[in-house]
């Protein structure tokens, strides 16, 4: 029989099966290497047909195993060469991986303790979630600088109208997220917590369309809600770390802290995403600003006061933030679709 390899998309042969096992047997071809023998339509690999001819491969080892690794080389096996060249150190990949898998070691060994161990750990997962966001969401108008200033002036700006300022408290409409009555609680989450968190996550965004020195693209501006979304769920959720999940069992506390680390900024991202949806749009189409502002504040509130509504509801907070996930998604998708409705 005639057997033609295939690999990495090109043909080599063909080769009876003779000549075969001579070239597995001196490592030229594969065992696992994809072949086809003249005049069969569906390919096997080489293994396959040495079974058929009954023929058994004896790869020879290239001497033992001090010869083989003096053979493989110093260069190949610890690469001093590579490894100590600020190339390599400024490799992304490197980077990325270091800071992903070693930052909690680096942290451990600093002499921390209460808050800034809590926000610390925080920052950690907000750093995951920020090259997510930017693997996902990068547009060539996306600046780290402006990333940086965004996710780290938002919390501090929260700091200080929440924690100092206490200017939520201004909004009546809080009073009502205590009631009995599910309508009046309803509406303290959507219109007090809901619209003022989202109204307040949404003004680093206005502050860049305001000085952008070009229009910007709504997944632009989705990216940068995204990260300004993660800051402020980092604020937040040191703030329920360090009181509420710290009086609860170990088992609640332990669940709930690594909620707040984790999908719970990820729903204050994805709500500031969709108003960076709409704010671009606003500033694409100013002739329809008012209506754009209107939905980038209102679609994120309602979605955060439904949620906030029914979170100890079975299932039904579930559904709320799958629906304002797949919001955000099916706008980018339809982005081209709302540009065409806008410009008439």
């Amino acid at each position: 029989m005639q057997i033609t390899i295939i690999r990495n998309n090109q043909s080599f042969g063909p080769y009876d099966e003779n000549a075969l096992l001579q070239y597995v047997n001196q490592g030229q071809i594969l065992l696992h290497d994809s072949a086809i023998e003249q005049g069969e339509t569906e390919p096997k690999i080489v293994s396959d047909y040495l079974k058929q001819a009954k023929l058994k491969p004896k790869i020879a080892n290239s001497g033992n195993v001090a010869e083989q690794l003096k053979n493989i080389g110093q260069e190949l096996i610890f690469p001093h060469s590579t490894i100590f060249t600020k190339q390599f150190v400024s490799d992304r990949r490197f980077l990325i991986l270091a800071l992903v898998g070693l930052l909690p070691m680096v942290i451990m060994e600093m002499p921390l303790g209460g808050f800034f161990v809590f926000y610390n750990v925080s920052l950690y997962f907000s750093m995951i979630w920020g090259l997510f966001f930017y693997s996902c969401f990068n547009t060539p108008q996306v600046k780290l600088k402006t990333t940086l200033k965004v996710f780290f002036l938002t919390q501090l700006c929260t700091f200080i109208v929440w924690d100092i300022l206490e200017l939520p408290n201004l909004n009546p409409l809080y009073r009502f997220v205590d009631s009995g009555f599910l309508p009046f609680r309803l509406l303290g989450f959507t219109l007090g917590v809901g619209l003022t968190e989202e109204f307040f996550k949404a003004l680093p965004l206005l502050f860049i369309l305001w000085k952008a020195r070009e229009p910007l693209v709504p997944q632009t501006m989705v990216y940068y809600g995204l990260i300004s979304g993660i800051a402020f769920g980092v604020w937040e959720g040191v703030q329920y770390q360090m009181t509420v999940n710290a009086e609860l069992n170990y088992t609640a506390s332990f669940f709930l802290n690594i909620a707040r680390l984790t999908s719970l900024p990820f729903l204050h991202a994805c709500w500031c995403g969709i108003a960076g949806y709409f704010l671009a749009f606003a500033q694409l189409y100013p002739k329809y600003r008012k209506g754009l502002y209107f939905l980038a504040f209102t679609i994120p509130a309602i979605i955060h006061g439904l949620y906030d509504t029914f979170a100890n509801w079975r299932f039904v907070p579930l559904v709320v933030v799958v629906v304002g996930l797949m919001l955000l998604v099916v706008y980018l998708k339809q982005s081209v679709n709302y540009q065409s409705k806008l410009r008439k």
